[in-house]
């Protein structure tokens, strides 16, 4: 998968560097990936959630962090769109950010 906004991922790294190990693996993973459908993507994360309107939901670091990612599977596409604690994911609305 082609992973957009990376940057956002090495800027949280930097204010959570407890994360970093858990995030490096998340990417790797994601540009290794070749999914083509919902089921692929949930084979490599059984925990991702889909939350609607291309959207889904990645627990990093034992549910510490979350990650929100618009999947385009045609295209191979992995846009990040959120990443932050889950006090910070429970006040944003993941469909719509």
């Amino acid at each position: 998968m082609i992973v957009i906004n990376q940057t956002r991922i090495e800027e949280f790294a930097l204010l959570h560097p407890d994360a970093v190990k858990a995030l490096n693996n998340w990417l790797e993973i994601l540009k290794e990936a070749r999914w083509t459908k919902h089921t692929d993507l949930k084979q490599a994360f059984p925990t991702a959630d889909y939350v609607g309107n291309s959207r889904y939901v990645f627990n990093i670091r034992g549910n510490n962090y979350r990650i929100v990612v618009i999947v385009v599977f045609a295209d191979e596409l992995v846009s990040i769109r959120f990443i932050g604690t889950h006090q910070q994911y429970d006040r944003i609305d993941c469909k719509t950010i």
